[in-house]
């Protein structure tokens, strides 16, 4: 009987093993591409388990062009709990480019991290100020790096061609450009998807070709829960909380999940969100029979005169059965989904994932900001203690506009043809000393034929040759 026990004991834990290794296993992704580059720094760093090369490095898969070089800063004054691909910088007093290569086709998720070092040798708060393009798209006009803490751009570009190209050009020729770190990630097939719903004032409609959109993330939202760091996200996203963008006068309650959630083919996979995102949420509750309108709003600071397009992540968490839970969607107080079926869309699946896009036109209705809404639709049951509405996540992503930018109606070829060069101006010096020289050389020549071809007697020592009397002297011994 011991034995048996024994061995029972060892299957279970062998079960286990395996389990967690699959489990383990199924929550990494694996990209194709993947370049993490340390700048300014002569060694590599690790951050959350992700080794940063050295720009300087000959292994990396990086090339750095500078034609008039560059300078590697070391921070000064850091406090120990700063990562350390935040304590260097690669600094450029003209315009450069890193070049990285890659194998597949398709959507990549470019990080910049800046972080404004302090130095005595170099003054960043003041020196700072330019720009950047990735393969042609405006991505930051007029940037003046991180303030307070570390800061990082993230942003998503269709690449057709072998590489990614990015390029930072100082503003002025007083300015100095720079960056701490770069991340290019191959993105998974499904992260974006090619149509979303566009929503307006004179309603929605149908929206194609955002798969090759350039696109910068704005909001990453995590809906009643807390802030998933790039640890426990399987791209190495960040999501924050939403308790600073909930609107007050709205009653709601944060739900928590302990238990799996089912991941389906059709919806959303773990890597368009993690399970810390839909494993909480935030739900509406009603207290007495009367259904409001509207339970629970959200309100985002954006750029005006840009389309953004807003994921809505969804995943029902709290219902006790299914087909109990329709609610509206609504964007900037227009109706974008009437009678929302969660149950339906998860396939008939509890705790499991779905998310949808949308699109609000920007050139339709201009706005600072966007307002997110979810509310009882006429399906929804009356009963006491019921569930009106559910949100787990939102993610706001600014759209490149018609030139092709994400900062300002401007061209990324209008940006390199138009900025200082210094190194430019000194070789327009040198042609300009050149042709001086030149002419200079010609003159004398002609000047040397004139004489042999008239027989010109040569002028006494006090009179100058270019004195513009002697001129006339010449002139009136002429035949």
């Amino acid at each position: 009987m011991a034995i048996l026990y024994t061995r029972i004991g060892f299957l279970l834990f062998a079960f286990l093993v395996s389990s967690s290794i699959s489990v383990s296993v199924s929550l990494t992704f694996s990209p194709a591409d993947e370049s993490l580059i340390n700048c300014g720094s002569d060694v590599d760093s690790t951050v959350d388990n992700r080794v940063f090369v050295s720009d300087a490095s000959s292994a990396s898969n990086v090339k750095l062009f500078s034609p008039e070089g560059s300078i590697a800063l070391q921070g000064e004054y850091l406090s120990l709990n700063v990562p350390q691909i935040y304590r260097t910088a690669r600094i450029f007093a003209r315009q450069a480019k890193y070049e990285l290569k890659v194998g597949e086709k398709g959507t990549h998720m470019v990080r910049l991290h800046f972080n404004r070092l302090n130095s005595s040798k170099i003054n960043l708060s003041d020196d700072a100020e330019f720009h950047v393009t990735v393969n042609g798209h405006v991505v930051l006009r007029n940037f003046r790096g991180g303030y307070d803490e570390s800061r990082v751009r993230e942003f998503l570009i269709w690449v057709d061609a072998g590489e990614v190209v990015i390029r930072l050009i100082p503003s002025r020729d007083s300015k100095l450009a720079f960056v701490n770190a770069i991340e290019v990630i191959s993105a998974p097939k499904d992260l974006i998807a090619d149509t979303a719903t566009s929503v307006s004032r004179d309603g929605t409609g149908k929206l194609n070709g955002l798969a090759k959109q350039a696109m910068e993330v704005v909001y990453r939202i995590n809906v009643g829960g807390r802030k998933v760091t790039p640890f426990n996200d399987t791209l190495w996203r960040t999501w924050v909380t939403d308790d600073e963008y909930l609107k007050a006068g709205h009653a709601s309650e944060k739900a928590y999940f302990t238990g799996r959630i089912k991941y389906r083919p059709g919806g959303a996979s773990r890597e368009v969100g993690p399970d810390n995102v839909y494993n909480t949420a935030r739900v509406a509750r009603r207290s007495s029979g009367v259904v409001p309108e509207v339970d629970m709003s959200w309100d985002f600071p954006v750029s005006a005169d840009y389309k953004h397009l807003i994921r809505m992540h969804f995943c029902d968490i709290a219902s006790k059965s299914l087909g109990l839970l329709y609610f509206n969607i609504y964007i900037n107080g227009y109706l974008a989904y009437g009678d929302f079926d969660i149950s339906y869309a998860a396939d008939n699946v509890l705790a499991s994932p779905y998310y949808i896009d949308f699109v609000v036109d920007a050139t339709v209705d201009s706005r600072s900001s966007i307002t997110l809404s979810v509310g009882p639709s006429n399906m929804t049951s009356v009963g006491e203690g019921g569930l009106d509405a559910i949100l787990n996540g939102v993610e706001i992503m600014k759209m490149s506009n018609s030139l092709g930018s994400l900062d300002g109606f401007v061209s990324a070829d209008t940006i390199l043809t138009s900025c200082p060069n210094r190194r430019n101006l000194s070789i327009f010096i040198a042609m300009m000393a050149f042709m001086c020289i030149f002419m200079s050389f010609y003159i004398a020549t002609q000047r040397k034929k004139v004489r042999d071809d008239y027989g010109w007697t040569k002028l006494s020592m006090d009179v100058r040759e270019d004195n513009p009397k002697s001129g006339h002297q010449f002139a009136s011994r002429l035949p």
